[in-house]
């Protein structure tokens, strides 16, 4: 029998080693499905683990995915870093779209190329407002950030779709729910000629590289870690606990907002119902899975994105739906979960107890019996 013995310490090893056996099962369950489904499990992982990283377009278009969720899991891990739950990062990335929107729909052909700056900024100042609601109902009400997040999430896109059916409705649009097109001089500026990978990716490195200077080289982001790891800590420090959650839902509402500029100004150019892409919901599963670090989250952002591609190729060659991606993602988080177990606890082989040999002794016993002695008078002369 096997059982769960508790670590004298945490294991290092598997703290890191954990998401590539979490990978590795997902995987294999991935085959089981596709066999499952009657298709080709290794035509499967080719559409999932190879078709996204064969050609210089292909990696183009994994690098035009990975680049949002990879900006938004940076901020997100502000957050649960400092122990604030923030699970709403996909209204925010809308809202922020949705200001930089209205900010890019007032281009017209005469505007500098300074409006993609202000787009850029409208984005973040958007993904800073909705946060910003979250942490004024934690703060002021102590509201659970987990489910006025979550809550917003409706609400943004909501609102998204009664701009794009109203108000900002293009009225040469043939009647679809959507804005007209944004003007060339608010499209993001593009790394290479022919593909659609922007600027954007530069901006998700160097912020991967801001947030390592500053959760382990500053004392804003130790104090943010305090804050997270032990409260009371904290507070005897001297750490204001209400800056520390405006500090966390605040730089991980700009950073989701930012991905939303980013996405409706580049990939998209234009605001319809289809902005909300679950970006926001995958990005907590990067997170984890890069262990909340910057380095770590690069890595998991490539992996989230090749499911993303993958999904929707699987969708066009072997008939499967595109609910395939979040099947995906869904298993990478559960198994996660699971294989976290072993940094605190380590499988050991259980000793099957001795009963049956205790037993058939005191049995033996019992059935043996005790018979008295009797010494004859002789006996006891001799």
């Amino acid at each position: 029998m096997l059982k769960l013995e508790p670590r004298p310490q945490l294991s290092r090893f598997w703290s890191y080693g954990s998401p590539i056996l979490a990978l590795l099962i997902t995987v294999l369950i991935g085959v089981a499905l596709f066999a499952a489904l009657g298709k080709d499990p290794v035509k499967g992982l080719q559409v999932f683990f190879w078709e996204p990283i064969k050609s210089g377009y292909a990696l183009g278009e994994l690098m035009v995915k990975a680049t949002p969720l990879l900006i938004i899991a940076l901020g997100l891990a502000v957050c649960f870093r400092s122990n604030v739950w923030n699970i709403g990062a996909e209204g925010q990335f809308v809202f922020g779209a949705i200001a930089a929107g209205g900010m890019a729909l007032l281009a017209d052909k005469g505007t500098g190329s300074w409006i993609v700056a202000a787009i850029l900024l409208a984005g973040i100042a958007g993904g800073m407002v909705w946060a910003g609601i979250v942490a004024f109902l934690r703060d002021r009400f102590n509201a659970s950030e987990i489910l006025v997040s979550l809550m917003l999430v409706y609400v943004a896109t909501l609102l998204l779709g009664y701009m794009v059916y109203g108000p900002w409705k293009d009225p040469l649009g043939y009647n679809f729910p959507q804005t007209k097109t944004f003007e060339a001089v608010t499209q993001i500026p593009r790394l290479i000629k022919g593909s659609r990978v922007s600027i954007g990716l530069i901006i998700a490195l160097v912020g991967a590289g801001v947030l390592w200077v500053f959760l382990f080289r500053t004392r804003s982001g130790f104090a943010q870690q305090v804050g997270g790891l032990a409260p009371a800590a904290a507070r005897y420090a001297g750490f204001s606990a209400r800056k520390a959650v405006w500090i966390a839902l605040l730089t991980s509402g700009g950073a989701a907002g930012l991905a939303g500029a980013l996405e409706v100004a580049g990939p998209i150019g234009q605001l319809n119902p289809y902005v909300p892409a679950g970006y926001g919901f995958a990005a907590i599963i990067v997170a984890f899975v890069g262990r909340l670090h910057p380095v770590g989250m690069i890595f998991s952002a490539i992996l989230m994105s090749m499911f993303y591609i993958g999904g929707e190729l699987a969708q066009s060659r072997l008939g499967l739906p595109k609910s395939l991606t979040g099947v995906f993602q869904g298993l990478l988080l559960f198994t996660l979960l699971a294989c976290d177990t072993l940094i605190a606890y380590r499988i050991k082989r259980k000793a099957a107890p001795k009963i049956a040999a205790s037993a058939g002794t005191s049995s033996l016993q019992a059935s043996t019996p005790i018979t008295a002695t009797t010494v004859t008078p002789a006996q006891q002369e001799a």
